[in-house]
């Protein structure tokens, strides 16, 4: 498996994976406007030359906003979310980010262990931000 920077040709790969991934998933013209966005980083892992998950996130001068991490179920648990998101904290500590952030639905247990692994800390809620199920957002930050 290795990590790369996300290109034009992997857009419909990643479309399909936000699609089984998440109940509102970003359209393929949604990714394709963001990752037209100089202030923007999307990265995929690859495995046989499949998309198996991506990241993304957004630059504001100084601050590291993450859009959304997605792996393909049948490739959870072999460490490609750590590997994406320790590419980002590398990227956020070259780039003398002050902070990265995101919110994830307060059930996910699995993925609010994964950010605390790598220094993110609850920061805050957003009441009722989910929607299909309703459910409130953490959101989590790790300061650089």
């Amino acid at each position: 498996m290795k990590i790369e920077k996300m290109t034009a040709e992997q857009l419909e790969e990643v479309a399909q994976l936000e699609k089984n991934c998440f109940v509102h998933p970003w359209s393929r013209q949604s990714l394709e406007s963001e990752l037209a966005n100089e202030n923007s980083l999307f990265l995929t892992a690859i495995d046989d030359n499949k998309v198996v998950g991506y990241i993304g996130m957004n630059v504001v001068i100084d601050e590291g906003y993450i859009f959304n991490v997605a792996v393909d179920e049948n490739y959870r648990k072999r460490g490609i979310g750590s590997a994406l998101i320790g590419e980002l904290v590398t990227f956020g500590k070259k780039n003398n980010l002050c902070f990265l952030t995101l919110e994830v639905r307060e059930s996910n247990e699995n993925a609010r262990s994964l950010y605390s692994k790598f220094g993110f800390i609850k920061v805050g809620e957003r009441k009722n931000y989910y929607k299909e199920p309703v459910e409130d957002a953490v959101l989590m930050t790790k300061y650089f």
